[in-house]
């Protein structure tokens, strides 16, 4: 047996840590629980994000590729969980539970078809494979948190039931202006639900609606070789705004995806447990425990966590989107306090085009800026 497979036969039997007893606040995507008298409500939540782990026994990729991602596909697999939690805030809410054992609302079953381990399904791991390859990875390579980013962005374009907007900051930039214009493009596509056309009416009427479900990754690099602690807070306030779609990142070739933190502990989801490929049948259902973490999530000291990580956000409406901004001018003017602390900075400032395009090629300059042109 494999480290990954007797990771998951442990799980079976109660052996991962149980979610501690602390008077702290446990922040989870934007919502916060207590562990002392929310242990079951944490465990929910936590189990109604898309678990989605190394997989085997799949259709080879490519065709005449590799038929399982265990050692390699850890990364892709994160990028698949941070997109699958925007799919769930935009098709069924934030607030949405899954419900273990019952028959489920169609549009679950669309975003779980969108992730199944088939060359047609949008973020399925061979297409995420594949479109590495324009990337500069071939199929097999270790992914870093950036190049994830940029192929979730590049297969987004192809998911017609969605229709986000899909936005990575690059150049440690975000320039609200590109940001705007870009989820503010009404789509023309026709509405289709991934294995299932039920439902799709519904959302007929937002076709001629200006604003796009934007969702925001940012590639960062928090340090050198260790995230320097002066973003331990910013990085935990992020896991507290409503938008947060979580962290992707790890530990040098081993990625997580962070979803929460109490104290100074990341709660994430952990894609190294190596579990049969599902094949749905015709009418698109399929059994989804294995898609789901239904024990204690894993938890890691934050100055363990490597310092390349991507962050996520959701914002459904552009008053989210305005309200995501005045939450990280917060951020970073309290952040400004350290300055002479920190490796890099953040800033908030106005910019010409013209300094914008000098600061642009000085190379020495690593600021993250929040533009407004």
């Amino acid at each position: 047996l494999s480290t990954a497979t007797l990771t998951y036969d442990s799980l079976r039997y109660g052996e991962i840590e149980d979610f501690p007893e602390t008077s702290e606040p446990v922040w989870i995507l934007g919502k916060q629980f207590s562990a002392l008298t929310e242990k079951d409500e944490i465990l929910a939540d936590v189990a109604s994000r898309l678990w989605l782990t190394y997989r085997k026994n799949f259709q080879p990729i490519g065709g005449t590729g590799p038929t399982s991602d265990t050692g390699w596909g850890c990364m892709l697999r994160c990028g698949q969980m941070i997109l699958g939690q925007a799919l769930i805030c935009r098709h069924l809410g934030r607030d949405w539970t899954w419900s273990p054992g019952q028959r489920q609302r169609a549009e679950y079953i669309s975003i779980l078809n969108a992730f199944i381990d088939k060359k047609d399904s949008y973020y399925s791991i061979h297409q995420i494979a594949q479109m590495g390859v324009g990337e500069g990875k071939s199929i097999g390579q270790w992914y870093g948190p950036n190049t994830v980013a940029q192929v979730l962005k590049k297969l987004a374009i192809f998911d017609s039931w969605s229709r986000l907007a899909v936005h990575v900051a690059m150049d440690n930039t975000v320039v609200i202006e590109e940001i705007s214009e870009g989820a503010c493009a009404a789509s023309e596509e026709p509405l289709e639900m991934n294995g299932d056309l039920e439902g799709a009416c519904a959302l007929a009427e937002e076709e001629t609606a200006l604003w796009k479900p934007l969702v925001l990754l940012i590639p960062l690099r928090l340090g050198l070789s260790d995230i320097n602690e002066a973003y331990f807070e910013p990085l935990k306030q992020c896991f507290m705004m409503p938008q947060s779609l979580g962290v992707i990142g790890g530990k040098p070739n081993s990625a997580h995806y962070f979803i929460g933190f109490v104290g100074h502990e990341l709660i994430y989801l952990d894609p190294h447990t190596t579990q049969p490929a599902v094949d749905p049948d015709e009418g698109g259902q399929f059994p989804d425990d294995s898609y789901h973490c239904q024990h204690p999530p894993c938890r890691m000291h934050i100055c363990e966590l490597d310092p390349s990580i991507a962050a996520g956000f959701f914002c459904q409406t552009e008053d989210d989107f305005d309200d995501w901004c005045a939450q990280i001018r917060k951020v970073l003017k309290e952040l400004k306090l350290y300055r002479h602390n920190i490796i890099f900075h953040f800033s908030l400032t106005d910019f010409s085009d013209s300094d914008r395009l000098e600061r642009f090629f000085d190379s020495e300059d690593e600021e993250f800026e929040i533009l407004s042109l």
